[in-house]
């Protein structure tokens, strides 16, 4: 009767006692006596516990429970197991372009064995496979000191000096461990499922597993790192949503004042500052339950049991993490991917050469892209395997333009075909991309005349050309004399707190004054030399003298 509960819709008590009654009618006879409806709710609770829970998940528990193996996974090193987890930050910040509250999302990743708040992430949006990858690249690097970090806030964990990783990565690090994962615990979001991630994991040697289903005790660390953060951080800033509605405050978005990049520098601060000494009280490891530890103090006792791997990853790791593209190489225009052209003098090798590749990449080569900064892709040159960047060749020689992202070239093409339109290269999308991101109203304009939905998707724009730009290493040195005049897209690395639409409008102007000039020097052969008011009235006045040469010429009969 318990598997054919479990196959059935639920049922109550009642109704099981009436099927086993039925069972036992058909089976032995009606002469063969049944318990009472106590006895077998007893027996019934005893042997498969309560029946409170929903239907499905009483199935999928009863399916665990079937192929449980009783064994344990005991986790006795650092970066043995790595949880990783998103939720929405329970605090209202203000973006920094038009400085409106919005909501964040918050990606940690926590090491299972010393609890440590290794890497971390904040977006104005739900995190993508990108975001996963380099937030699993941060765990893998050190993190640098900040400016207004003390020395406290150093590495100071004994058996690899400071002074060592410092001249690996060229400046002092903070006191946070930092490894190669060797198992990634997530959840069964869409974000961990894709072939991407699959990628990601080959690059970088790690197993990256979903947690079961109904088995909280797989990310129970990270579960309660987010319920501490909240009860020690959060609770105390102004914009704090609570966990319900019903205790929400009368406006948190009015009370909020705090911007993304501060709450990002406040988040990193605590974590270096309190949450790496903060003592775990019961929750001690199980070699020393009744004594004093602390994440760091954790650290420093698995590097004098196990030692340390010093591995930190080269730069070039940022473009072997970023999704990839087969595609074939025209011989004039470069290679197109997502619908946009991209060139560069990289490729002045290889235009005519097939990669060797076969099958379903029969010739292709191999380009790696960010979504978030579309105005540029990577490609490694197969004899020197040093990594390139390619431009689209969309963007004008000189100055700056808006950032955007693929939902705006996948607005930028829809709008094309909505208009019956087939440009014949992409600088013809320029215009019609710049005229989309001003959202066709005056950009001086932005604040009063946009909607607020309109206004997070340029904030979110900013958002991830920033980071785009702050996981980017330094500009490759076979390009530098390429690209010295054109300046990296999208926002900057640092952390900007003021407001930064008036420099995004100035750059639409600007972008768009280039782009008319180009057009204008193409239409014409000669460049239109500028002269002054003088100038101009002086070559129409009636009553200029002519010069000696051109009375000379006149008095011979010739044209002057």
């Amino acid at each position: 009767m318990r598997h054919e509960t479990l196959h059935r819709s639920k049922l109550t008590a009642k109704d099981r006692e009436r099927l086993i009654n039925q069972y036992v009618r058909e089976v032995y006879g009606e002469e063969t006596e049944v318990p009472s409806y106590e006895t077998l709710r007893v027996v019934w609770k005893e042997w498969f516990g309560s029946s409170g829970a929903r239907q499905r998940y009483a199935r999928s528990a009863a399916r665990a429970k079937e192929v449980a193996t009783g064994r344990h996974v005991v986790v006795s090193r650092p970066g043995q197991v790595v949880a990783l987890e998103t939720t929405v930050l329970p605090v209202k910040v203000r973006e920094n372009v038009f400085g409106d509250p919005v909501s964040v999302h918050l990606t940690l990743a926590l090491d299972v064995y010393t609890h440590s708040i290794v890497a971390f992430r904040l977006t104005l949006i739900s995190d993508t496979s990108v975001d996963v990858a380099m937030i699993l690249r941060d765990v893998m690097m050190p993190l640098p000191m900040r400016p207004d970090w003390g020395e406290e806030m150093e590495w100071a964990y004994p058996g690899v000096p400071g002074t060592v990783i410092a001249g690996f990565t060229g400046g002092k690090v903070a006191s946070l461990p930092f490894f190669a994962p060797e198992t990634v615990t997530t959840d069964h979001g869409s974000v961990y499922k894709n072939h991407h991630l699959i990628e990601v994991q080959r690059v970088i040697g790690a197993n990256i597993r979903p947690s079961r289903v109904l088995r909280p005790t797989d990310k129970q660390a990270v579960e309660r790192a987010f319920g501490a953060i909240q009860s020690l951080l959060f609770r105390i800033l102004p914009g704090y949503q609570g966990i319900d509605t019903a205790d929400r405050g009368v406006d948190p978005e009015g009370d909020a004042c705090i911007t993304v990049a501060e709450m990002e520098h406040l988040i990193a601060t605590w974590i270096v500052r309190i949450w790496q000494n903060r003592s775990f009280g019961s929750y001690g490891p199980s070699w020393d339950p009744s004594g004093d530890h602390s994440p760091n103090s954790l650290f420093a006792a698995s590097m004098a049991q196990g030692g340390f791997a010093l591995q930190i990853p080269p730069p070039e790791l940022y473009y072997q993490l970023l999704p990839t593209h087969r595609v074939m190489i025209h011989g004039r225009r470069g290679v197109k991917v997502k619908n946009l052209w991209y060139d560069g003098p990289a490729l002045r090798e290889w235009r005519f050469r097939g990669s060797g590749r076969g099958g379903t990449s029969k010739n292709k080569y191999v380009v790696h892209r960010d979504p978030r900064d579309p105005c540029f892709v990577y490609f490694q040159d197969p004899q020197t395997h040093e990594w390139h960047q390619l431009r689209w060749v969309g963007l004008p020689e000189e100055g700056r333009i808006p950032a955007f992202s693929d939902a705006r070239v996948r607005q930028v093409m829809r709008e094309l075909r909505i208009r019956g339109l087939s440009p014949k290269s992409d600088k013809d999308l320029l215009p019609l991309l710049l005229d989309l991101i001003g959202g066709n109203v005056p950009v001086e304009q932005w604040p009063t005349r946009l909607t607020k939905a309109q206004r997070l998707e340029h904030a979110r724009e900013e958002a991830q050309a920033a980071a785009a730009a702050a996981d980017r290493p330094e500009m490759l040195p076979a390009d530098e004399e390429e690209l010295a005049r054109v300046p990296r897209q999208g926002g900057e690395s640092d952390n900007v707190v003021d407001l930064r639409w008036r420099q995004r409008a100035a750059q639409g102007h600007a972008a768009i004054d280039e782009e008319r000039r180009r057009r204008r020097e193409e239409a014409s052969e000669e460049v239109p030399v500028p002269s002054t008011l003088g100038q101009r009235l002086r070559g129409a006045s009636l009553m200029e003298l002519l010069d000696e040469d051109n009375d000379t010429a006149t008095e011979r009969g010739e044209q002057p």
